[in-house]
């Protein structure tokens, strides 16, 4: 849970030096996975201190460890961060981890795509642009993904809109999305105004 942001909207993600933070190793996680599970969705923050080949070899091992588990791994955010820190594209990043068992990402990461919104709610997060950008490039690359939408925050009914119009104009061009999840917003520890 210790990440680079501070997005205004989350009581999960500390800072570097917070008593709550905590960081799994890669034996951690995977002593909770175990055989007959279907699916491993994994999502996180964005650690100051991982390098790059710390996410890849996650993947890699759980993969080898349990080849029939569906790996459903890293936010769109996630992606964008794990490019900028190796210093390879979307693409490059996206290839890598399919090759290390990859099977799709989740949809965490859009909350509203309106800009204006975004800026109050998570100003250093990627923007919904971005967003898309890393999900068309996973479904180039046959990566399904999910989407998602934060609601009941600051957004108005013609955001969700737009948000939704975004997703669906992204499905008629790629066909990549498997699911929709609507996430209600939480004021609870948060810094958002209720």
């Amino acid at each position: 849970n210790v990440c680079v942001l501070s997005c205004r909207f989350c009581d999960f993600a500390v800072g570097k030096n917070h008593p709550r933070g905590y960081t799994m190793s890669i034996d951690e996680m995977l002593a909770v996975c175990r055989e007959g599970l279907r699916e491993v969705h994994i999502t996180s923050s964005l650690h100051p201190d991982l390098p790059y080949e710390f996410f890849l070899d996650l993947v890699r091992q759980i993969h080898a460890k349990f080849p029939k588990i569906q790996i459903k791994a890293y936010t769109a955010v996630e992606i964008d961060y794990l490019a900028r820190l190796a210093g390879v594209s979307l693409t490059e990043t996206l290839e890598r981890l399919k090759a290390a068992g990859l099977g799709s990402l989740p949809g965490g990461g859009a909350e509203i795509f309106n800009a204006a919104v975004r800026a109050r709610i998570c100003s250093n997060k990627i923007s919904g642009e971005r967003w898309l950008e890393v999900h068309r490039a996973a479904h180039r690359l046959g990566v399904p993904t999910n989407a998602t939408l934060l609601f009941g925050h600051m957004e108005t009914p013609e955001d969700i809109v737009d948000h939704l119009d975004r997703l669906r104009r992204l499905q008629d061009e790629t066909g990549g999305l498997r699911a929709f999840v609507a996430l209600p917003f939480h004021p609870e520890g948060s810094r958002l105004p209720v």
